[in-house]
């Protein structure tokens, strides 16, 4: 892992946006697969920071899922226009990027 501060730090944040997005999304048509993806990105975000946080032998392995399961919501986001999912789709492009090894 590049650098275990920033991977925590990129993993907090995405969880934030993720929750804001999956709920400011629930009040729209065609976001199913949205709200879905940003809270399987926010939980395995903050297990992520977690694990990170105190060393766990784990943490690399579950900073692999992390890239993946933020690489398809940044995906997922990037189709739709609110401001939400664009910011969403950012964080999660910085976080994968945080989390790579």
């Amino acid at each position: 892992m590049k650098n275990v501060n920033v991977s925590i730090e990129a993993c907090l944040a995405c969880m934030v946006e993720c929750e804001k997005c999956a709920t400011d999304c629930l009040t729209m048509e065609g976001h199913k697969a949205c709200i879905k993806l940003c809270r399987d990105c926010a939980d395995i975000c903050a297990l992520c920071a977690r694990l990170c946080a105190r060393g766990s032998k784990f943490a690399d392995e579950l900073c692999s899922l992390c890239v993946k399961c933020c690489e398809e919501c940044a995906l997922e986001c990037s189709k739709h226009e609110m401001e939400c999912c664009k910011k969403c789709a950012n964080v999660c492009k910085k976080c994968a990027e945080a989390c790579k090894m």
